[in-house]
């Protein structure tokens, strides 16, 4: 009802559990999949990978509670282009679909604080493909890291946008990742924030 009160956007369809939302999304192939985390036969987050695994533009947003933080980090992974809270305000809902419809991510602010305080407990193992990055690539690493977008690393970095994206690209490539979004839940789960490396 709500996607359907705006101008903009049409509700393809609409599934009972993860399964027939892998079908509808495959027969549909909407442009945005609100998924919840949990669902009956087949999850969210195993569904968000079949689908990004069989479109990878596909766009998918996890619904989240609090208590399910580290299901959302593991839809990040899946492919999942973001997540939001199940309780969020319309307003941000909408504006989470129109975010990722323009191929940006979208991260629950308060969803993740629990996460990365989670994260931030656990110290592993720095994996090797982080190891590869130069140190240039690391400084941006950090930045992007701590949820600053391009214009802020840019002016902090005292260089043009254009080649902060050429070093974000550079990155997420380096560490098979597919977005900001995943590189912010790598960086947390591999204790890589807040340290100079």
């Amino acid at each position: 009802m709500l996607l359907e009160s705006q101008p903009d956007m049409t509700c393809v369809g609409e599934a009972a559990d993860g399964a027939q939302a892998v079908r509808l999304a495959e027969e549909q192939q909407p442009d945005v999949i609100l998924m919840d985390v949990r669902m009956p036969v087949l999850d969210g987050i195993a569904a968000t990978e079949r689908i990004v695994r069989a479109r990878p533009e596909s766009r998918v947003v996890v619904l989240t509670t609090f208590d399910l933080d580290e299901a959302a980090a593991r839809a990040i992974r899946a492919g999942a282009s973001g997540f939001i809270l199940k309780d969020a305000e319309p307003e941000l809902v909408l504006a989470a679909v129109r975010t990722v419809h323009a191929g940006n991510e979208v991260v629950a602010a308060s969803a993740t604080r629990e996460l990365f305080k989670a994260f931030g407990s656990q110290r592993r193992r720095i994996p090797a493909e982080f190891a590869a990055l130069t140190e240039r690539e690391r400084e941006i690493f950090g930045l992007a890291a701590r949820g600053l977008s391009n214009t802020e690393i840019a002016r902090s970095e005292f260089v043009s946008e254009a080649t902060v994206k050429t070093h974000v690209s550079r990155v997420l490539a380096k560490l098979g990742l597919r977005d900001r979004v995943q590189l912010v839940v790598f960086a947390y789960e591999h204790g890589l924030v807040g340290e100079q490396r």
